[in-house]
């Protein structure tokens, strides 16, 4: 008997043996708000009492691409709504004699010496005696600090407040004092991404060219949500006839190569309509092809929920049609929507780009990335002038932070799968 009493007093059971019985399991466990983790029993407790809201966004959160791609997206927003302030010229300031002129690097340094404050040095133009052809060379003797919130082109932002300053700019040359004097005044710029054919600042005219690009995105993916969501809200819900109507013309549609119906379509718009015109019917046209996928989408979740029990219940108690898709039908499943609409913007994005490139979109004075990249047909002037293919690295950086965006949202939209 003692022996027993040996015996049971020196076991444990595993809880009390186990590192983890007084803190609680913390293996898998969650962080909260001030990142204090969360027991197993705690992470369970708070996903039961969670909103939806803060599922998906706990879900949303744990996606670090997506992180990534929507800081990236709003800061192009943000330096497409304050372009006025944030280009150093005007998009149609040009200057003959700086045609193609190259990026001016940024420096800190001098002779070895940190200056304070970062600079450019000047750029002169002299004959390469091999080629015999006239090029720019940096002249390091001397300097354009680059200043702050300083006066340059007029302007009004929005087309409303109107103002003179810009984020930033170039002071006053300064000089080398070792220096001999030079037989010619260097150009006094800053041209961080280079210049194009006429001798205007590149960098300012893609801050002007996201405007049109990803605006373009934004409202033509509008127009397709609501086509797509009412005609395949439509097709979904009642079905029959309707359904097998709209459903042959969304094969159509999407039967038609993609290009010769762009063609065909921007072959229709007057050649005497004003930018603003092309602009939107170009929007339209993009919109017009666009919505054929989301439809199918709707329809999907529409035939497939018309016939579960919360739709049953509307039905018997009186609600009408258009009561029960927009309260009820479409608010549940508004998220998938959401990450649809986000993951279509990029292929918006791409498709006024491809129409601008082949001349089939936005013509000139209409700044976009587009119509920047009709410039880089020429095998001659990229060769001469790289950069001119610099509003593609937009595009590509605009493409790729939409899609990871647009794949967090989701994986988001469904936080209990």
């Amino acid at each position: 008997m003692s022996a027993d009493r040996s015996f049971t007093d020196q076991t444990t059971t595993p809880a009390e043996s186990s590192p983890t019985a007084a803190t609680g399991d913390l293996v898998g466990a969650d962080v909260d708000d001030t990142g204090t983790y969360l027991s197993v029993e705690e992470d369970e407790e708070r996903i039961y009492i969670a909103s939806p809201l803060q599922m998906m966004w706990w879900r949303f959160v744990k996606h670090k691409m997506a992180i990534v791609g929507g800081v990236v997206v709003i800061l192009l927003y943000l330096l497409a709504l304050f372009a006025e302030v944030l280009a150093p010229y005007n998009p149609e300031t040009y200057e003959v004699a700086l045609t193609y002129a190259p990026p001016q690097r940024v420096h800190f340094f001098h002779n070895g010496e940190f200056q304070g404050t970062p600079f450019v040095y000047g750029l002169t133009q002299a004959r390469n005696p091999e080629t015999l052809r006239m090029e720019f060379q940096t002249d390091e003797t001397v300097r354009y600090p680059i200043r702050f919130w300083v006066e340059g082109d007029s302007y009004k932002l929005w087309g409303i407040f109107r103002n003179s300053r810009h984020l930033f700019g170039i002071g006053e040359p300064i000089y080398d004092a070792s220096a001999g004097e030079s037989s010619e005044e260097p150009f006094s710029t800053i041209f961080l991404l280079g210049a194009d054919k006429l001798g205007r600042d590149m960098f300012t005219r893609i801050i002007y060219g996201s405007r049109i690009s990803l605006s373009i995105g934004l409202i033509g993916v509008a127009l397709s949500f609501v086509f797509g969501v009412v005609l395949g809200g439509i097709s979904g819900f009642y079905g029959g006839v309707i359904d097998v109507l709209i459903q042959r013309i969304i094969e159509f549609i999407r039967s038609v190569p993609s290009i010769p119906l762009w063609m065909a379509l921007s072959a229709s718009l007057p050649q005497d309509w004003s930018n603003i015109r092309v602009y939107f019917g170009i929007t339209l046209i993009l919109s017009l092809i666009g919505w054929t996928f989301l439809a199918r989408a709707v329809r999907g979740r529409f035939l497939s929920m018309r016939e579960e029990e919360f739709i049953l219940a509307a039905r018997f108690a009186g609600a009408g049609e258009m009561r029960i898709i927009l309260r009820h039908m479409v608010p549940s499943f508004f998220s998938h929507l959401i990450a649809s609409a986000t993951l279509a913007v990029p292929a918006m994005i791409l498709s006024e780009t491809s129409l601008s490139f082949l001349g089939l979109g936005l013509r000139p004075p209409t700044i976009s990335w587009g119509v920047l990249l009709q410039e880089s047909q020429n095998l001659r002037s990229v060769a001469l002038a790289p950069w001119l293919l610099l509003p593609g690295v937009f595009v590509i950086i605009t493409v790729l932070a939409l899609n990871f965006l647009g794949d967090g949202l989701r994986d988001a939209a469904d936080p209990y799968h």
